[in-house]
């Protein structure tokens, strides 16, 4: 199995911080925590141990610029792979190894909550799966992929892809710009399954994100300067015959670019 890092981006978790680090180290030797400016006691409870690596803002900076952090400390200490995974109970641990080994054949292996049903699932907040459905959707149709699930916080990526990428929205619309910038680079991604979780319904994004409509407009704005800034005006994304791979492997679902300008039929 390839040398890999777990980077979870912590923000006031002191509540569950505890436990999901004991059940993530059980999967995952080498486990990296980014303190985002916690005030709630986080920063103290980490400080505690010794089993885990810490990076820490001084501020809280937001969820994509965790991200990034994440990003450079697996770069700079030459992981093969990061895994990143949500600190509030929503992503199990377990599934860690599937997703590494996913990344064999892949630069991106990209949680979805929505490719399969599990027993137990949760049933989301409507607010946030009409959300993530709407954006999904559009980010699909602008960048010719096939996602289901376009804010899974549980991915796996292949950290000699990462060395290209550069992303700097530092807030929860990072993901959308991300997407732009794997397509721009022609990254192989897949999408695996995993179980709709959510131990906390009430759960704030804080901000004028708590609206929805401000939310939307918010990532919608975000998704049009990430392709703004990639692609020639007119283009809806790259052709497939050089930006993404389609990648199939058992329980995967191959995110194709569905291009048809110079190809012909779609690519998958």
């Amino acid at each position: 199995m390839s040398r890999f890092l777990t980077a979870l981006p912590v923000y006031n978790e002191r509540r569950h911080v505890g436990s999901v680090l004991d059940e993530t180290l059980r999967y995952s030797p080498d486990v990296l925590v980014v303190d985002d400016g916690s005030t709630d006691g986080t920063g103290e409870l980490l400080a505690q141990r010794g089993d885990i690596r810490v990076v820490t803002h001084a501020s809280n900076r937001g969820y994509g610029a965790a991200l990034v952090s994440a990003f450079d400390y697996a770069i700079r200490e030459g992981y093969d792979v990061l895994v990143t995974i949500d600190c509030d109970g929503q992503h199990e641990p377990r599934r860690i190894p599937q997703l590494v080994e996913a990344c064999r054949d892949a630069d991106v292996v990209s949680g979805s909550r929505y490719l399969k049903a599990f027993e137990g699932d949760s049933r989301p907040p409507q607010e946030r799966k009409y959300v993530n459905r709407v954006i999904t959707e559009e980010v699909n149709r602008r960048l010719g992929l096939q996602l289901t699930d376009a804010f899974c916080g549980f991915k796996a990526y292949r950290v000699d892809a990462l060395r290209c990428v550069e992303v700097s929205d530092s807030g929860y619309a990072m993901p959308l710009e991300f997407w732009a910038e794997a397509v721009a680079k022609g990254l192989r991604i897949v999408e695996i399954p995993v179980p709709l979780i959510y131990l906390d319904e009430e759960r704030s994004f804080g901000g004028s994100l708590d609206d929805m409509v401000q939310r939307l407009a918010v990532y919608r704005r975000v998704l049009d300067r990430s392709i703004h800034e990639r692609f020639a005006p007119g283009l809806a994304a790259p052709c497939s015959c050089g930006a993404i791979s389609a990648v199939s492997t058992s329980g995967v679902s191959p995110i194709a670019c569905c291009c048809t300008l110079c190809c012909g039929e779609p690519q998958q």
